[in-house]
């Protein structure tokens, strides 16, 4: 008999419509679904024997994007069939997903006691800033919930740039974290692996009837607190603008208060993207044991 064959998935989504990247909540989120839930719809229309159950790497809040999320998840078929291989995963996942935005990228198999979440060696977000826009509806569609519109012609780089490098190495966190976290007790204490600040592009910029400027900035750590990366963002562009000083974003970092971070200050939802969860070679390479072919990419999908 096949035993259970445990997949990690990597895979994108556009989140406007979805909660979250985890299980939605219909009380706070109007009914709104989370990516999970649909991915978890994809895997059980697989046909499995043992419950459906994704155990995803990277919760992301509603209306954030992702270019790269991962998940683990279990699946024994029935009949005692051998095991999926990756690509007909990618491909019966995506099948499964129909009109949803959210793709399945790749799939690896790993051992059974691998775990997407606990494995993650860093992770990757990137924020985008469009300048010298002042309503979203003038964004071209490409770009209209993927950024956030300023309407300021430039920001203070150099200013950013130093408070940056504030940011950047080992420390308390608190007051980044945002007040209603549903992890409290989470360890405050990260290290920012990298911070950068850049200009950005947009896919149409040489087809629009106007120029675009946008700026990414990239932050690199094992991991974030909750909301951490749009607070940052919100601080830093609050520099760009001189709204916000320099030493007292330094007296917000040592105060490591979440009360002390500024009501309104945190950037939206919609230009976050989470762009790269990172794992070591040796966790993503092939098990040894010689896996014989699976039937096509539509077999189960109900």
């Amino acid at each position: 008999m096949h035993d259970l064959a445990r997949y990690l998935v990597f895979f994108q989504y556009i989140g406007t419509k979805y909660s979250g990247a985890v299980k939605g909540c219909p009380h706070h989120q109007l009914g709104k679904k989370g990516v999970q839930d649909h991915v978890e719809d994809a895997i059980q229309r697989l046909k499995p024997i043992n419950p459906v159950s994704l155990s995803v790497s990277s919760r992301t809040d509603a209306g954030v994007h992702a270019l790269s999320n991962s998940a683990h998840f279990d699946l024994q078929r029935r009949g005692n069939k051998p095991p999926f291989t990756e690509d007909v995963v990618v491909q019966a996942l995506n099948f499964c997903l129909k009109t949803e935005q959210i793709r399945i990228t790749r799939a690896c198999r790993v051992p059974a006691d691998f775990h997407a979440r606990f494995r993650a060696q860093s992770r990757t977000y990137v924020y985008r800033l469009a300048l010298g826009v002042s309503h979203h509806s003038l964004l071209p569609l490409t770009d209209s919930e993927l950024c956030w519109s300023l309407g300021d012609t430039e920001l203070d780089t150099d200013a950013m740039h130093e408070a940056a490098a504030l940011l950047a190495g080992t420390h308390d966190f608190s007051t980044f974290r945002a007040v209603n976290s549903d992890m409290p007790f989470k360890n405050p204490v990260k290290t920012l692996e990298a911070v950068a600040i850049q200009p950005g592009n947009s896919f149409v910029q040489s087809h629009f009837h106007r120029e675009l400027q946008f700026l990414e900035l990239t932050f690199t750590s094992r991991s974030f607190l909750y909301k951490q990366v749009r607070r940052m963002t919100g601080a830093l562009v609050a520099v760009g603008q001189r709204k916000l000083s320099i030493p007292r974003l330094k007296t917000l970092l040592e105060v490591r208060d979440t009360l002390a971070y500024p009501q309104g200050l945190a950037a939206p939802a919609q230009g976050l993207f989470l762009t790269k969860v990172d794992y070591k070679e040796t966790d993503l390479q092939r098990l040894e044991e010689q896996r014989p072919s699976a039937s096509n990419s539509k077999d189960g999908c109900a």
